[in-house]
């Protein structure tokens, strides 16, 4: 364990004490056990627990006890239940109490093994969030002059909104914003009085601001408005409504009734292809001192291609003038390109994640594709979109009703008939994706047969796509040795010999040969 885990257990049953504590010791916890309620209230009175686990029928009283106890003790510690009396009414009382989960006895081990993870990997998240909170309390993170918040304050906020983002394929803008000419204000009626329009400024932005908005004094005359949940587009008409109202509106109304105008650079993401909060930063920046350049009072979106490195890459003419456009247009299909899978990506693993109790499917599968791919001596290319194959095989599944996919009975006709669509939603959707054209048939042809009894074609042998034969196997394997809602997982073994067995038949044998050569490798 990379830390000292502390985890208190409570139950009647002397015999399921010294297990869960031999069993969790393994596992690299510090384990104690109460021999009653009493006990473990004061225990937990002394000490901090990460994790509580508890019965909750107890001689003296109900496991809930403690965990009203733990929570009083300690907001921040976990508490999984057990019982073998379940009942939808105590596991609703346990999870309102504040109960992490809710386990049936007899225990499965590895589920409870799997929950103990789940639970102590959102406590880490929590006590992260509340010490960050702590930490951005203790700074300085407003600016004494304007009131608005500062630099500190804005590189903070900006990399937990990329983080966020990029996590959940939100859209992200910002608009640097610098008062044009300000100087000759501070020039004619001194500093104090520039001061003055600066605070009068920075509460009129704050008036402009939606809800979500954050506006930050950048630095002298300068303001950055962080714009979450807004695309690009949107932060440009946001810009240009306070640039068309800045034409009308007078700044020290009762007396010298000042008027200015501002120059405006945005960027976004994930449009702009940055993949670092100071990236889209440095963006907006380019795309202000644009505008400055033009004679400010305009506002400039951040482009791949400024108009100085335009002018730069065709002032000398000529050949050189081919290759660096060559690279510069390369440079920009790539990171778009990326930009664009990675938010592909986001959206298979959400689907991947409601059809698995494991969030590794896809990635074991990129590395046994990839395997194959090396043993089969594919070409590079060729084994790069077996890993996006790989990735985005299972993307229609977005189209299935969570009902069918967690189904844990058998299915009914026109269910299973749904579940074989699939293959066929998820090609539709890349379709139209030019770089990824020779992953379609992959994706579409990933459940089909060596004996021509699969779905979604009918095709047979090598009549499927080689692609789509390699896929199909690390599907299958990855599928056998994880939980299903209708069966838990298979042992490596079992699962290698359903894998053997399918040779001819269900897999092209050729690959099979390479698969299994690459597990006993790998043992």
């Amino acid at each position: 364990m990379e830390k000292y885990i502390n985890i208190l257990i409570l139950d009647d049953n002397q015999s399921m004490l010294e297990t869960l504590k031999d069993i969790l010791g393994t596992e690299g916890y510090n384990v104690v056990t109460a021999d009653s309620l009493e006990a473990a209230r004061k225990d937990i009175s002394q000490k901090f627990y990460h994790l509580v686990l508890v019965d909750l029928k107890l001689q003296e009283g109900s496991g809930l006890d403690l965990l009203r106890a733990a929570k009083k003790a300690n907001r921040d510690t976990m508490v999984i239940i057990f019982t073998a009396f379940a009942s939808l009414e105590t596991a609703i009382a346990a999870l309102q109490e504040g109960a992490f989960g809710y386990l049936h006895k007899p225990l499965n081990i590895e589920e409870l093994k799997i929950m103990i993870k789940k639970a102590l990997k959102a406590q880490e998240l929590s006590l992260e969030n509340k010490s960050l909170i702590a930490r951005l309390k203790k700074l300085s993170l407003k600016d004494p002059q304007t009131g608005l918040y500062n630099y500190r304050y804005l590189m903070e906020r900006l990399s937990s909104e990329f983080k966020r983002a990029k996590r959940y394929v939100l859209p992200l803008s910002l608009i640097i914003l610098d008062i044009d000419y300000f100087k000759s204000i501070n020039e004619v009626y001194g500093h104090s009085y520039g001061d003055k329009i600066l605070k009068e400024f920075a509460f009129y932005l704050k008036g402009c601001m939606r809800f979500n908005d954050v506006v930050i004094r950048y630095g002298g005359e300068e303001f950055v408005i962080l714009m979450p949940d807004t695309y690009k587009e949107g932060a440009i008409g946001f810009g240009e409504r306070i640039q068309d109202a800045l034409r009308e509106k007078i700044f020290d109304h009762k007396e010298k009734r000042i008027k200015f105008k501002v120059s405006m650079g945005i960027s976004g993401f994930p449009e702009d292809g940055m993949d670092s909060p100071a990236g889209l930063l440095d963006a907006a920046d380019k795309a202000l001192r644009e505008a400055k350049e033009q004679g400010g009072g305009r506002l400039f979106s951040f482009q791949n291609v400024s108009g100085r490195e335009i002018k730069d890459i065709i002032k000398n003419g000529g050949k050189d003038n081919v290759k660096k456009l060559k690279i510069r247009l390369s440079n920009m299909k790539n990171r778009t390109n990326r930009i664009l899978l990675e938010s592909i990506f986001a959206f298979s693993k959400a689907v991947e994640a409601k059809d698995y109790s494991t969030g590794w499917h896809s990635e074991n599968m990129v590395s046994l594709a990839t395997e194959i791919g090396k043993s089969l001596r594919l070409p590079q290319e060729e084994i790069n979109n077996l890993q996006y194959a790989a990735m985005l095989h299972d993307l229609g599944k977005i189209g299935i009703p969570d009902k069918i996919l967690h189904k844990k009975g058998k299915l009914s006709k026109a269910e299973y008939q749904k579940i074989k669509s699939h293959p066929l939603i998820g090609a539709e959707i890349v379709r139209d994706i030019h770089f990824l054209k020779d992953v379609v048939p992959m994706i579409m042809y990933h459940h089909e047969r060596f004996d021509g009894f699969g779905y979604s074609a009918g095709l047979r042998g090598k009549e499927i796509p080689l692609g789509a034969r390699i896929i199909a196997i690390a599907d299958v394997f990855q599928a056998l040795v994880s939980d299903r809602p209708y069966r838990k997982a298979y042992s490596k073994k079992d699962a290698l010999q359903i894998i053997r067995e399918g040779a001819g038949t269900q897999f092209d044998p050729q690959i099979v040969e390479a698969f299994l050569k690459i597990a006993q490798e790998e043992k």
